[in-house]
């Protein structure tokens, strides 16, 4: 930090400033990851998530940081092998997981020869 910064922040606080919080900022909120958009990108990505950022963003009409930003901050997707996939499984998945695993392994106690059938099927 610079010597003038450093002063800047003792006159700050010497004059009763208690937060380090930026002051607010004048301006337009930003427009493009409202709620209408967040829904827009989602539909497009759900019909098809082989769709590239620029095609998203040219096709919902904002601009390729806000459509990186629905997509990887608001609905927590990424890009894997060329498709967006939902970071976290929900709850449904979740729990179809232990359902399929449960029965895997009550199956293997049943049949003995279960893995072997499985290698050489």
């Amino acid at each position: 930090m610079s010597r003038t910064q450093c002063f800047e922040w003792y006159s700050r606080f010497k004059t009763g400033r208690t937060s380090i919080d930026e002051d607010p900022r004048s301006g337009r909120h930003p427009m493009s990851t409202d709620d209408v958009h967040i829904d827009a990108v989602l539909d497009l990505i759900l019909q098809n998530r082989l769709l590239t950022l620029r095609e998203i963003a040219e096709d919902v009409g904002i601009s390729f940081g806000s459509c990186q930003a629905i997509l990887t901050e608001k609905i927590k997707m990424q890009r894997i092998a060329a498709k967006f996939v939902p970071r976290m499984l929900t709850e449904d998945q979740k729990a179809n997981r232990v359902n399929i695993s449960q029965e895997l392994l009550n199956r293997v106690s049943v049949e003995e020869n279960f893995f072997k059938t499985i290698v050489t099927g």
